[in-house]
């Protein structure tokens, strides 16, 4: 089953008299419990998927359907609420809010929908357990590591159970062996809670381990291939 879906998916800027197209036209999916890369250098459309895919922005042609409902027939309050109960997002800037503590970070998204706090901290608990990040769970962000603190922002993303993880080049600001920590706990968690993960990367080191890695350049897909045989 499509979680998210692209058809004829197009978004283009204007700077003054030029106009940039970053995506043109592409048809895309991803299937439930998948594990996908999208890949290519810096500008060639990476975020932009990701943004549009996530209802962050609004595309200049084509529809995005998330768990099989169009983005052309949501309005924003719709789009929003679809978005909060379906998708978990992580940055490659972390975006943890410095004055909460590991757990503090993660707990936040159940206590905005009014989960009870017992209940928010398992939740919290038991995520930080799966990214081992159990030691550290009273330390606020700049107590962390980079790979500690992108750690932090997967299990935040998870807490609420969405059905996809987007995550937007969440190792460019790691080291290789933090890069490959983080791919290695996705997919950890991608196995053991069945979630959907897609992430960007302009690193093909890291395409060893998904299900499908997908090339994008100059907003085309160029190249989409399937590793593994899937289910994996």
């Amino acid at each position: 089953m499509k979680v998210a879906e692209a058809k004829a998916l197009a978004k283009s800027y204007h700077f003054g008299d030029t106009e940039v197209h970053a995506l043109r036209g592409i048809d895309f999916r991803v299937e439930e419990h998948e594990f996908v890369a999208i890949w290519g250098p810096s500008g060639s459309g990476k975020t932009t998927l990701c943004n549009l895919l996530g209802l962050l922005d609004e595309p200049t042609g084509g529809e995005v359907f998330l768990r099989g409902a169009s983005s052309k027939s949501l309005d924003d309050g719709a789009k929003s609420a679809l978005r909060n109960d379906a998708i978990g997002f992580v940055f490659q800037n972390f975006n943890l809010i410095p004055v909460l503590s590991a757990l503090e970070n993660v707990m936040l998204p159940l206590q905005i929908r009014g989960v009870a706090n017992a209940e928010s901290r398992e939740r919290a608990l038991g995520l930080l357990r799966e990214v081992e990040l159990e030691d550290r769970v009273n330390h606020r962000p700049q107590k962390l590591s980079g790979g500690q603190q992108q750690r932090v922002a997967i299990a935040r993303a998870l807490v609420t159970d969405p059905i996809l993880v987007i995550a937007d080049e969440p190792t460019a600001n790691l080291d290789t062996q933090n890069a490959n920590r983080i791919i290695d706990v996705m997919r950890a968690i991608n196995h053991s809670r069945g979630a959907a993960f897609l992430f960007s990367t302009h690193d093909d080191r890291l395409l060893d381990r998904v299900d499908r890695k997908v090339h994008l350049q100059d907003g085309d897909i160029i190249e989409d291939i399937r590793l593994t045989q899937f289910p994996a």
